[in-house]
């Protein structure tokens, strides 16, 4: 009898835990792109995530029902991503995966660009990414880099191609020219730093905008703003959450990072209530233009 309720008590206690890992993962709506792909609309942000610790906290966010992965050539840590993506035991096309094309492929040309993306399958350990972007517009190398993820879509290894810290004029130029539409521009956002002129543009031309540093990363201040703080109150939740939850109703993509277990599981529990238009009005009304570093312009960047 006692080993018969041993196996009920694991079986139930399994059963739970799919069921929870299923509810998580429903949880996230799903954005469809300009070519039909469908992308999650929260996902988790590596920057900075890297060392011998990066693949499990990428495998343990998987875990909790996330499944968008944002990466980057610059980041260095595309290796330890596709580590934590196969420790997860989360199957491969059931997660979407993001990386940058970094600005020293741009610059050394359409050779050095293909000879990245090389490099990007290899370390990610897959044949195939769900999204490249560019990450920065480097001047007089935007059309030739373009060019050449054109033809990784055409020939499948790339599912969809987008843009990064691009604003309005690159985005009317680059539209001039390119055969394949970008499917998103990821830009800064947070509620010191609403770029509305941007993301309406994007939003004008068919193109997602998509949040990165969607919390200031830690350094703007909004996550002890009264008024947010006031707000996350009333619903009895984090300003963190309540910052995520703005996102999600203005129709953005986001990505906080995942570098803390605790803030992964509260990150995913902004889908339980809503904001109002007031309080969304209050929160926008926010602005102050700031961004996370003052270098992060993509018409005068130093890098």
């Amino acid at each position: 009898m006692k080993i018969l309720e041993t196996i009920l008590a694991v079986a139930l206690a399994l059963g739970t835990a799919g069921q929870t890992k299923v509810q998580n993962i429903s949880k996230v709506p799903t954005i469809k792109l300009n070519n039909g792909i469908e992308m999650p609309q929260l996902g988790v942000g590596t920057f900075l995530v890297t060392g011998e610790e990066a693949p499990g906290k990428i495998a343990y966010a998987l875990r909790h029902g996330y499944r968008l992965i944002d990466t980057a050539q610059a980041y260095g840590n595309e290796k330890e991503v596709g580590k934590g993506i196969k420790e997860s035991g989360v199957e491969r096309d059931s997660v979407f995966v993001t990386s940058k094309i970094s600005r020293d492929a741009m610059r050394g040309g359409a050779h050095a660009v293909r000879e990245s993306i090389g490099k990007s399958f290899a370390e990610l350990g897959t044949d195939y990414i769900d999204l490249m972007l560019i990450h920065w517009p480097v001047a007089g190398k935007i059309r030739e880099t373009w060019e050449v993820m054109e033809e990784y879509v055409d020939n499948g290894k790339l599912r969809a191609i987008g843009l990064s810290n691009i604003n309005p004029h690159h985005v009317d130029e680059l539209l001039s020219y390119a055969r394949i539409r970008p499917v998103i521009n990821q830009i800064e956002i947070h509620p010191y730093m609403t770029q509305y002129n941007v993301s309406g543009h994007n939003f004008r031309n068919g193109i997602q905008t998509e949040a990165w540093g969607p919390l200031g990363q830690g350094v703007t201040g909004e996550l002890d703003d009264p008024a947010i703080v006031a707000i996350a109150k009333c619903h009895g939740k984090t300003s963190a959450q309540v910052i995520l939850r703005w996102h999600m109703q203005r129709g953005l993509v986001t990505m906080p990072r995942c570098d803390n277990p605790d803030y992964v599981r509260e990150n995913m529990e902004i889908f339980d209530f809503q904001l109002t238009p007031q309080e969304m009005e209050i929160i926008s009304g926010l602005n102050k233009n700031q961004r996370t570093n003052a270098k992060n312009d993509p018409d005068n960047f130093p890098w």
